[in-house]
Parts: C-alpha cells; sequence; structure tokens
C-alpha cells in the first residue's frame, strides 16, 4: 500500500473535516479531507501535480498529482458570492505544474470578514472513493507547505475500472441519447450538475422527450423545477456531465454554478435530518443571517450618515444652525438620504443575498419611497380605522392603508424572498420572447402590490396593537413598561413593529412638549452603542476594530442601525447582552420618570431633557439611567457577548440559490 503526504495550503489550524461549517464537506461528499483555520494570507500548493481547475471566483482550485489523486483546495466558505470583489490573487492558471509547498496566491482574510463570510479553507481529495483507503489528518497548529495529512491510496486492484475503453463508452454513449431527446444541442443554453443531478437549462422544455430519457440505462428519473430540466445519475454524475460537456463544448458547462449546486442538495440533505427545533434555530438564524447580510454593504455609510446626523443635532441644540435654514435642510440631505431611500439599497442587496433581481427590488424600493406614497402616508386623508390601522386610501375603490417604508428593511427583505420564488415561475410560464419586458413588468407589480396592499398593513396593525399595550403598560407602571420597552423596543426595529410607538411620541410632543415614552426609546440608543463600544475595545480583528468603532459614535449620535447591523446582531450574544443593557437602562428612566423635550435621542441628544422651564431632575436622572446603561451593556458584552472567535463562527446567511431550491 502507498503512502503519500498532502501539505497544509494555509498557516493556522487544523481541523478535523467533520467541524467545518459547510454540510457539502463536513458530510464528505466531496471526499475526504481536512479544514484549516487561518491566521496568514498566503496560499501555497498542498500537492506536487498539474492545475486542473481555477474557479472564475478565484475560490477553489483543482490539483491532478502524477498517483492519480483530484484535490480541491476551497478558499473560505461561501466565498463564491463574493465574485464581484473576489479577495483572492492567484498567480497560477489551468495547465500549470506546481510542486507541494510553492506560493500559489494570497486570500484577504479581513475582507472576507468584512463580507460576513468564514475564512475556513478546505481540503478535499475529491476521488476518495477510487483512490483513498485511509487519510489521517494531523491536527493542530499547521504551517503553509507542512504535512498536514497522510495518505494511504487504495490497491490496484481496488481501484474502480473508470478508464476503461468500455467505461467511456458507456458515458458518452448516455450522453449522446440524453443530448438527441432533450431537443438536440441547439436547444441547451447552459448544463450544471450536483450531487445526483445533470441540470440542464433548456431553451424549450417541450422539446424534450420525458419517457425515453426515463428509460435510459443510466437514467433514475427526470425532474423539472427552478427553469431546469433535471436528468437523475445518482453517484455517476460527474462522469455523465463530463461527458455532456465534451460532447456540447466547454462553453456549456460552468463548474462554479455545479459547486454551488451540490452545496444546495447538500443543505437540503441536512435540513431532512434535523429535529423541529433545530429547524426553528436554523431557520431563525437564517432569518438573522439575511437581515444582517442585506444590511452589511450599507453599514459603514449608515454609520458615517449616523455622525453627520448627530453633529447636525448639536448644531441646533446649541441655535447654531436654524433647522429652517438651507444649510440645515443641505447637511440633513446629505445625513438623511442613505435612511430615506433604504429600501431601494436594502431590496438591491437583499436580492443578491436571495437570488431575486436586484435592480427590479431596487425600483421596488423606489416605488415603497416614492414622493406620492410617502405624501399619502404621512398626510393623506384618513377615512376610517380598522384593527388600529388608519384607511388613508383606495385601491380600485377597495379602501387601503398605506405605511410610510423610508428607514425600513424587513418588508424590502421579505419582497426579495417572495421575488426570489416568483421570478423562476414567471420565466416558466412567459415565452422568452416576452420576457424582458413582462417579467420585470409583473413582478414590480406584484411585488410592490404585495407590500403596500398586505405586508404594510399586516406589519401596522401589529406594531399598533404593541404600541397599544405599551401604553397601557406604561399608564401601570413606568417602571416596567421602561423595562419592557428597553429590552426589546430594538427587536421591534429589526421587524418594523416600532412604527406606531414614534407617532405617540410625536403626539405627546406636539400636544404637551414632552414624552416620557421617547426617553425610554433614548435609552435602548445608548445600549446598543455600549455593547458596540465592548466589542470595539475587546476585538483584535482589524476588519471588526474598524466598523465597531464608527458604529459605537453612530449609536451614541442615536443612529443605532449599523451596531445592530453590522455588530451586534450579527455575532448574536452581543445583541442579547445589549438588550438587557437597553432593559436596565429603561427600567431606570421609567423609575425616575425622566422627560424628553424633545426628538433627538441618545447621548447626543442630552439637551432634548432640559425642562425649558428650568433645568430638573430628569436631565440628571438621564445622565444617571444612560452611565448604568452603558455600564451594564458594555461589561455584559465585554465579559460573555463577543469573542473574536465569533467571527469565524458565525453562522453567515443562506445562499441565495439555497432559497431557490426546488425538488432536490
Amino acid at each position: 500500500m502507498k503512502r503519500v503526504q498532502l501539505v497544509s495550503p494555509i498557516t493556522g489550524q487544523l481541523i478535523p473535516l467533520n467541524t467545518v461549517k459547510d454540510p457539502v464537506f463536513s458530510q464528505g461528499m466531496m471526499g475526504q479531507g481536512f479544514g484549516i483555520e487561518p491566521d496568514q494570507d498566503q496560499v501555497v500548493a498542498p500537492v506536487t501535480g498539474k492545475i486542473t481547475m481555477v474557479a472564475a471566483t478565484l475560490h477553489a482550485i483543482g490539483f491532478t498529482t502524477a498517483d492519480g489523486l483530484e484535490v480541491l483546495v476551497h478558499l473560505g466558505i461561501d466565498t463564491v458570492e463574493l465574485k464581484d470583489n473576489p479577495p483572492f490573487k492567484l498567480n497560477i492558471k489551468v495547465g500549470d505544474e506546481v510542486r507541494a509547498g510553492d506560493a500559489i496566491g494570497t486570500m484577504d482574510l479581513a475582507a472576507i470578514q468584512t463580507a460576513g463570510k468564514q475564512t475556513t479553507v478546505i481540503l478535499a481529495v475529491t476521488n476518495s472513493n477510487d483512490k483513498v483507503s485511509q487519510l489521517a489528518p494531523k491536527l493542530g497548529a499547521v504551517k503553509a507547505g507542512a504535512v498536514g495529512a497522510e495518505v494511504d491510496l487504495k490497491a490496484a486492484e481496488e481501484k474502480k475500472p473508470v478508464a476503461t475503453a468500455a467505461t467511456g463508452d458507456k458515458y458518452d454513449q448516455l450522453a449522446t441519447q440524453i443530448i438527441e431527446n432533450i431537443g438536440g444541442a441547439d436547444n441547451v443554453k447552459s448544463v450544471i450538475h450536483c450531487i445526483t443531478r445533470v441540470r440542464f437549462y433548456l431553451k424549450d422544455e417541450a422539446k424534450a422527450n420525458d419517457d425515453t430519457i426515463r428509460n435510459l440505462k443510466g437514467v433514475i428519473d427526470v425532474a423539472k423545477a427552478g427553469g431546469q430540466y433535471q436528468v437523475v445519475i445518482g453517484p455517476a454524475v460527474t462522469d455523465v456531465y463530463d461527458a455532456v460537456v465534451k460532447q456540447l463544448g466547454p462553453g456549456f458547462g460552468d463548474d462554479d454554478a455545479s459547486m454551488v449546486a451540490m452545496e444546495k442538495e447538500a443543505n437540503k440533505a441536512a435540513w431532512k435530518k434535523m429535529t423541529p427545533w433545530q429547524k426553528v434555530k436554523h431557520s431563525f438564524s437564517a432569518l438573522i443571517g439575511v437581515i444582517t447580510g442585506s444590511m452589511i454593504p450599507v453599514i459603514g455609510l449608515l454609520a458615517a450618515s449616523g455622525i453627520l446626523k448627530g453633529v447636525l443635532a448639536l448644531l441646533t441644540s446649541f441655535k447654531i444652525v436654524s433647522a429652517t435654514a438651507p444649510t440645515y435642510v443641505i447637511i440633513n440631505a446629505m445625513g438623511d438620504s442613505v435612511f430615506y431611500f433604504l429600501p431601494i439599497f436594502v431590496g438591491f442587496t437583499a436580492a443578491k443575498k436571495l437570488g431575486s433581481d436586484p435592480i427590479i427590488m431596487g425600483i421596488v424600493g423606489g416605488v415603497l419611497t416614492y414622493p406620492a406614497i410617502v405624501n399619502i402616508a404621512t398626510t393623506g386623508k384618513v377615512t376610517s380605522h380598522l384593527l388600529g390601522m388608519a384607511i388613508n386610501a383606495d385601491f380600485f375603490g377597495l379602501p387601503v392603508h398605506v405605511a410610510s417604508y423610508t428607514y425600513s428593511i424587513f418588508p424590502m427583505i421579505a419582497g426579495a424572498w417572495l421575488a426570489a420564488k416568483l421570478e423562476p415561475w414567471l420565466k416558466r410560464v412567459i415565452p422568452t420572447v416576452l420576457r424582458m419586458i413582462f417579467v420585470p413588468l409583473l413582478e414590480v407589480v406584484l411585488i410592490s402590490g404585495v407590500i403596500l396592499l398586505f405586508l404594510g398593513p399586516i406589519i401596522t396593525a401589529l406594531s399598533g396593537a404593541l404600541a397599544l399595550g405599551i401604553v397601557k403598560i406604561y399608564e401601570l407602571s413606568p417602571a416596567i413598561s421602561g423595562l419592557i420597552i428597553g429590552g426589546f423596543y430594538q427587536v421591534l426595529v429589526i421587524f418594523g413593529l416600532h412604527w406606531a410607538i414614534i407617532p405617540i411620541v410625536a403626539n405627546d410632543i406636539a400636544t404637551t412638549g414632552h414624552s416620557y415614552l421617547n426617553a425610554i426609546v433614548s435609552a435602548t440608543m445608548v445600549a446598543q452603542g455600549g455593547a458596540v463600544l465592548a466589542i470595539a475595545m475587546k476585538s483584535k480583528v482589524a476588519s471588526i476594530k474598524e466598523l465597531a468603532w464608527p458604529a459605537t459614535i453612530s449609536a451614541f449620535s442615536g443612529v443605532t442601525e449599523p451596531a445592530m447591523y453590522g455588530i451586534n446582531l450579527k455575532y448574536g450574544r452581543a445583541f442579547v447582552t445589549a438588550s438587557i443593557g437597553g432593559a436596565v437602562g429603561g427600567f431606570l428612566t421609567g423609575l425616575m420618570h425622566v422627560n424628553m423635550w424633545g426628538f433627538a435621542g441618545s447621548l447626543i441628544g442630552f439637551t432634548s431633557f432640559v425642562n425649558p422651564k428650568g433645568l430638573d431632575f430628569s436631565f440628571w436622572g438621564f445622565w444617571i439611567a444612560s452611565l448604568v446603561d452603558i455600564i451594564v451593556s458594555f461589561t455584559l458584552t465585554y465579559m460573555f457577548g463577543f469573542s473574536d472567535a465569533d467571527v469565524k463562527n458565525v453562522k453567515t446567511a443562506p445562499k441565495k440559490k439555497h432559497l431557490g431550491e426546488q425538488a432536490a
């Protein structure tokens, strides 16, 4: 029995393959191997041999050795999604000969972490079933180029005779029969494969002869889903796929898409094995991942805008700039535009994450922030009320409630998810010659309609009921109300359920000149700032510190989105510890009957706690509650809410293709 060595492709901690956070690799579906949690950027060749594959996104490299081992190095998890700005630099190409330990490129670990992906490097011997008797990884700290595993090769008699002429003829013959019966090569747009299926994108599925293909020797079944004509093959799928691509030509195949399809199928298999509670946890984690992942591209801009809005609040508080002056209007537009038009940006980023068309979802966001729609929501004539909603418009005579969607994100994420389901169906039923016009037309109409006519009113009704309950609790006990609002207000913000509280605050200030409720809301902002401040001071990861410090300033300036979506919510426990701090701050604010005479909250809004009739205890109560708020959220987060290990272990959002998966 021959023994060969695989060297580590990067410096870091070598871990068992079954512990990597990717079900395709951890379940051994890509073969035996190991993972490395890297701490340096340099990537080296793991074997001596030939480069057989370099992914277009540079995240995966294939090698073949003289012994026939086919080795895949996968740089990071879900990094295929970073195709617009790949964090990799490679100095090799297909066909190059390399020696084990040769430097072949680098991966930008900080950029991958900033994008919300995991940096884990995975090595897998993809033809393990044919070649490998045993693979023994050397766990622990490892240097790039040092031995990472020893591999015992199978004896010659154990090898699967894949190279014989008869076997090759079998797959070539099956590929020919399949191509003939799907309408010929002229009917094929492209082809990929997953773990069990060859998946064709056909110009006209009606030309395919389903029954004939089902009865071909080597074919298990035929399925149609997601705009694909799927021929179920089983374990020999890669052989049949290779034979198909050889006959169609290399321009028809897509190895990157095939790898993603395999990951989709593996994730669906993993879902089937979960218990109901695991499915609930996974679904909630996936939702949080989609929310934070959709916000990441604009987090830096939100932080900068939050700081600018804080500066503007100070300028107006100290009467340096009038709120009616053109100077104020211009600076406010600079700071407020990203929030006002947030549905457009979130629609675009959520669509990329979930697999719908980013441009179409950006247009849907434009519909929701269209001035006339915003005007109906804010100043439209209210004709009646239903379930706590103001009926302020009609649609073909049907009375409806039009809500305001500026500053909101959840309706757009829900819309992007719905579009990911709707779009493949539209492409299947609409003839090709009409798709360019009618697919985007119907998507915009249907998704906008669902949000405006159904989702918005549902959120409004829920938030109205919550607001009514909060008011009742406050009337019974300000301290208990402060505890509840302080602990859960930012959760309401995530799902857009906080909007019903804002009119209550506005009405309080308009009618009485002050708002006890707004003072409690302010405490939740301080808590988010205290938590992200702890992370900024504790973390040694450069990308985290670069985001956490601006997010801290933004939160203390009254804008919590960068702290929440960029850091606290993304790393889970930090959001919980921040919410505990908010509960304590809100409790003290209610207990001391802290009052507020302005809208601007958090630390930057300290002048809002000055009674126009003369300084009273509300000002000092605000500082006491805020100080305790910061101490609690900072301490809990520093001790229990975050560690740099969370950056590597954070569960990212499901890849957009996962949510579009149909029958596997």
